[in-house]
């Protein structure tokens, strides 16, 4: 009987638990018996977990309080939260978001309280998956957090600052876990092989490592595969690797959505049809939801592109049309075509920033009145108000325009569009000027990046 099966056995459980965890020992997923039983065993985070290390201070102390581990999926968080319960003298309970609720959260919290008086012992609560409570559920464990009955470890994949609530994440500790680098991940590799007693290839072995993109469970996932399509020999190749490959599932959590849109509407708004292309492949290979990706490339075409090239707002409309029609995956070449469209146009942001430069001055208040000649004067009663007196009707004078004022007379004068000078919108300045024989503000050189404070519409948060 292995040590681990021993303990289950001395530790209350029966022979039959102990020979359950002796099957799992050798039945379970390769990455789950490749999990440490020590510190220094420990892949990657060693800004957490190396020599001196703040976190491995505090574990090793058994002084850790409550924390929120995050990070991309793969990457040790639960590993890190079960040898906090290898050093700690507390009590040491899991539960996971996926199939736990208040009730089992408030029962856990009564049992630390208990153990609190009874025993002395603080206890230290693992919630795996923390982000998959919602508010009620998450200020369920606010109580016991705020008191001291339990230190809480929460892991997520997600950024805390989306996924949790405030309250909870202020009583916390935030450490981030970052995704492993290649030589991490050849390490894990190689250790897997070692247990599973096969060989790979050098050729073989870099594939796996770019196939996990930093992800230590992908990688010995894929790898378990590997080995069982080698067979008998097992010889690891390419071809084993690409075979297993095909059963790999892509992560796409909240904030790798925000991420990714993020990266594809900068790439256009940087004219690079090249990272357009990219980003919009990844997004769709995901499995994002085209509409949603459509929408943002029709916003774009009036924030980024505008007037520099006004028939943009056209073809990105025409997309999302395309889109409703065709659907996937042969709308990814309608999306494709918008996004390079896009890309390679010449960009102002002048009706945008204008736009926003308005909002701004209506905000700062007081709202300034309507002029009485562009009050509406199509009802009965209107003329008597002197609603539309003195009103001029510009396709009355032969040069299709009169000179009057439009603006309420508190901000007369004031200018909140800007000419880009780019593309169209050049053209589009210059007849302006020539019609009006008006002195039009000077043209930017460039789309600039003015922004009213907080108005990005492009991107999401």
């Amino acid at each position: 009987m292995t040590r681990r099966a021993d303990r289950a056995a001395t530790a209350g459980g029966s022979l039959f638990e102990a020979a359950a965890e002796e099957a799992l020992a050798t039945r379970a997923p390769l990455a789950a018996r490749m999990r440490p039983r020590r510190l220094d065993e420990v892949v990657g985070q060693q800004h957490l977990v190396g020599p001196g290390a703040p976190l491995r201070t505090l574990v090793e102390a058994d002084r850790l309080s409550s924390a929120v581990f995050f990070g991309p999926p793969g990457t040790g968080k639960t590993t890190l939260a079960r040898l906090v319960a290898e050093h700690t003298r507390r009590r040491y309970r899991a539960l996971s978001a996926v199939d736990s609720g208040v009730r089992e959260v408030r029962a856990e919290l009564e049992a630390a309280k208990t153990a609190l008086g009874a025993e002395g012992r603080g206890t230290i609560l693992f919630l795996d998956e923390v982000h998959r409570f919602n508010k009620a559920q998450q200020d369920a464990l606010l109580h016991g957090v705020e008191e001291g009955v339990v230190s809480l470890i929460g892991a997520t994949t997600e950024n805390p600052f989306f996924a949790l609530n405030t309250p909870l994440l202020s009583r916390s500790t935030l450490w981030r876990f970052e995704p492993l680098d290649p030589g991490d991940v050849r390490l894990l590799l190689e250790r897997g092989l070692a247990l599973e007693g096969a060989r790979a290839g050098e050729e073989a072995l870099d594939l796996l490592a770019d196939l996990a993109s930093g992800d230590g469970r992908v990688a010995l996932t894929v790898l378990e595969v590997a080995v069982a399509l080698a067979g008998e020999e097992g010889v690891v190749g390419v071809e084993e690797v690409n075979q297993a490959r095909a059963m790999r599932a892509y992560r796409h959590g909240r904030e790798e959505h925000y991420n990714l849109v993020s990266a594809l509407i900068k790439s256009i708004r940087g004219s690079d049809p090249d990272a357009a292309l990219y980003w919009l492949a990844r997004l769709l290979q995901v499995g994002e939801d085209p509409r949603f990706v459509a929408r943002r490339l029709v916003i774009l075409a009036s924030e980024d592109v505008g007037l520099a090239d006004p028939m943009s707002l056209v073809v990105a409309s025409s997309g999302a049309s395309a889109v409703e029609l065709v659907g996937l995956p042969e709308a990814g070449l309608n999306l494709a075509q918008v996004a390079v469209h896009l890309a390679l146009a010449p960009k102002s942001n002048s009706s945008a920033t204008g736009l926003w430069s308005a909002e701004a001055r209506v905000r700062s208040g007081p709202s300034a009145e309507v002029p009485a000649h562009l009050r509406s004067a199509n009802y009965a009663g209107a003329a008597r108000l002197g609603h539309g007196e003195g009103y001029e009707y510009p396709h009355d004078d032969p040069r299709g325009y009169l000179e009057q004022a439009y603006l309420p007379e508190e901000i007369a004068g004031e200018r909140f569009y800007v000419p880009g000078g780019h593309g169209a919108e050049e053209a589009l300045v210059r007849r302006w000027k020539a019609r009006l024989g008006l002195e039009a503000p000077d043209a930017k050189e460039g789309p600039g990046d003015d922004r009213a404070p907080g108005r990005r519409t492009g991107e999401e948060p």
